[in-house]
């Protein structure tokens, strides 16, 4: 049976989450990712078992409670609003997430062996990077990424922001072997899609994504919306185009069985020349779009 690797918003929901995605249903052995909805003054308890995670508020606030410890999270409005605060939870843990206000959480996952201790990232300390030129300008947030947050097993994740009409995760690159230049990492795509407003989520808008292999085997060029997402198991991948009108925003989490953590990864020999393009051209003044004090412009 042939892997689906888009997922369209609510095919991957289960009892309080918009996204319940586990390795194995991903088909794979790593990586997986939760996002949690949680009601004005809920609760909600949850066992990590195997998995070390980070709680990353993609709308509203929270209080995390692990380990005697709480962390206050302060969140966003939405994620074109704010760079936001986060924690980093260990595997075999009794999370508690308490929201005052209604709040929407993503968790982003991986199987690991080793358990480390709870940590608060403040959002102060998570650099925002602008990457590209051109129509190639976008916001990366690296605020699980190796050499910036160190605290973590497996887990690696990033958020990036492209203003619309833009592209990113360009040149298509891939991570799917042991070499001088890359290493083996399972990744998800988790996409939001800003409407008219430019911050304000919804699936009016949309945008491109596309994975490819060398031998064909996989060869998928989709359109996504918000909340949707996309599994890429190997092979390149890229660009991911935000249309005119419709910014676009996607939550990476890469996990895999390297002993040290890596994001190293390969360009499409057949692309890698757009990189050097860049140097001559200016970089789009709507980046960077947020960062922790809220937005720009």
């Amino acid at each position: 049976m042939t892997r689906k690797l888009h997922r369209a918003a609510g095919t991957l929901a289960e009892g309080g989450d918009s996204i319940h995605l586990t390795p194995e249903e991903a088909g794979w052995t790593y990586t997986g990712l939760r996002v949690l909805n949680l009601r004005a003054g809920e609760t909600r308890q949850l066992e990590t078992g195997e998995f070390e995670a980070f709680v990353l508020p993609l709308a509203g606030s929270c209080t995390v409670r692990v380990d005697g410890l709480i962390f206050e999270l302060t969140g966003r409005d939405s994620v074109f609003t704010r760079v936001t605060d986060f924690a980093y939870i260990p595997r075999d843990a009794r999370v508690e997430l308490t929201a005052e206000h209604d709040a929407e959480l993503a968790l982003p996952m991986a199987r690991c062996a080793n358990r480390l201790e709870p940590k608060y990232g403040p959002a102060e300390d998570v650099p925002v990077d602008i990457r590209g030129a051109g129509r190639s300008t976008r916001q990366v947030t690296n605020f699980g990424v190796p050499g910036v947050w160190d605290h973590a097993d497996k887990l690696n994740a990033c958020e990036l922001i492209t203003p619309d009409g833009n592209w990113s995760s360009y040149p298509p690159h891939k991570h799917d072997e042991a070499s001088e230049c890359e290493v083996v990492n399972e990744e998800i795509y988790y996409f939001r899609i800003a409407g008219r407003d430019g911050v304000t989520p919804s699936r009016d808008g949309f945008g491109m994504h596309r994975t490819y292999t060398a031998d064909g085997a996989i060869d998928e060029n989709v359109a996504v919306r918000d909340g949707d997402v996309f599994l890429v198991p190997r092979g390149y991948h890229g660009p991911c185009i935000a249309a005119p009108g419709y910014p676009m925003y996607y939550l990476n989490v890469l996990a895999g069985p390297a002993p040290q953590r890596s994001m190293a990864f390969c360009d499409d020999p057949a692309h890698s020349w757009v990189r050097g393009s860049w140097d001559d051209q200016p970089r789009d003044s709507r980046c960077p779009v947020t960062n922790h004090e809220g937005r720009f412009g």
